[in-house]
């Protein structure tokens, strides 16, 4: 019975598991403070803001005692698994760790807020980020693109026509869901809603004037110029919290680049030939 016993997988699994645990204990780097959990006031305070903001009341006296509790136990939990070596080769903890290390990477560099000078410098060098669009408003009359090229021709002259004798343009052309009318619309919206060559037509047509046909990607038009606004580049005072917020952002990439490029000095890269062969390849 005692040799049956002794040839059962399960008590190799066993008997192997306990010496790799015991090895482990023996080489791991010890943590002379793992058995001692301080829990402060301050923590006791922020389990009781915690609480008060997800349930919008105090928390009694059991609920804070469990919520001790609940950190106590985690905090063992995460200490054992550490001790395990659990949090090695882990890709979740890995991201979660370089976060951390990004977000003080970025408070290196952080200072003073920035002058108007500084400000206005990094508005001229980013200028396309901050700068206007052009801009236009017109009418339109639309006609059907699927109708053959005679009649659309047709259509359109009789529009002209009857434009000519002060007839309403809103009641002319066939019904569309692009808009009859559009006041300033930025001309990246207008090819959005349009297409390109209709918002390239544009820029060819004379101002207060029926012009056309002029080609959109859903059919034909007749328009009417009413104001053009150049892209401008506005002042500083106009768009200052949009420069500063890029300016914060700038800041906190470059304080983390220049960190990590600080450590990664300190380390030695080694890529197999085989991986540097296949990571050069397109």
């Amino acid at each position: 019975m005692a040799a049956r016993w002794w040839r059962e997988p399960i008590l190799h699994f066993l008997l192997i598991g306990g010496l790799l645990f015991w090895l482990y204990g023996r080489v791991a780097p010890m943590d002379n403070g793992g058995e001692r959990i301080v829990v402060t006031q301050a923590m006791v305070d922020e389990l009781a803001q915690q609480h008060q903001a997800r349930w919008m009341r105090a928390a009694t006296d059991q609920e804070l005692a469990n919520l001790v509790d609940a950190h106590v136990r985690d905090e063992v939990m995460y200490r054992e698994g550490l001790t395990l070596g659990l949090d090695r080769d882990d890709p979740v903890i890995k991201r979660r760790v370089r976060q951390k290390l990004d977000v003080m990477f970025e408070e290196q560099l952080a200072a003073a807020a920035p002058s108007d000078a500084e400000l206005s410098a990094h508005l001229a060098r980013h200028a396309a980020r901050f700068t206007r669009p052009a801009s236009v408003s017109f009418e339109q009359i639309f006609f059907d693109g699927s109708a053959t090229v005679p009649k659309v021709e047709s259509a359109i002259a009789a529009a002209q026509g009857a434009l000519a004798r002060g007839v309403d343009a809103q009641a002319l052309g066939q019904p569309t869901l692009l808009p009859r009318s559009v006041e300033l619309l930025p001309v990246d919206r207008v090819k959005r809603d349009f297409g390109a060559a209709f918002t390239e037509r544009l820029n060819q047509l004379p101002a207060d004037v029926w012009s056309g046909p002029v080609a959109s990607s859903l059919g034909t038009h007749l328009v009417r110029i009413s104001a053009r606004t150049s892209a401008v580049l506005p002042p500083l005072d106009e768009v200052r919290q949009q420069v500063l917020r890029d300016w914060e952002n700038e800041r906190r990439g470059r304080s983390r680049e220049q960190s990590y490029r600080a450590l990664r000095e300190r380390y030695e890269v080694v890529i197999e030939p085989a991986l540097a062969a296949t990571a050069s390849q397109p």
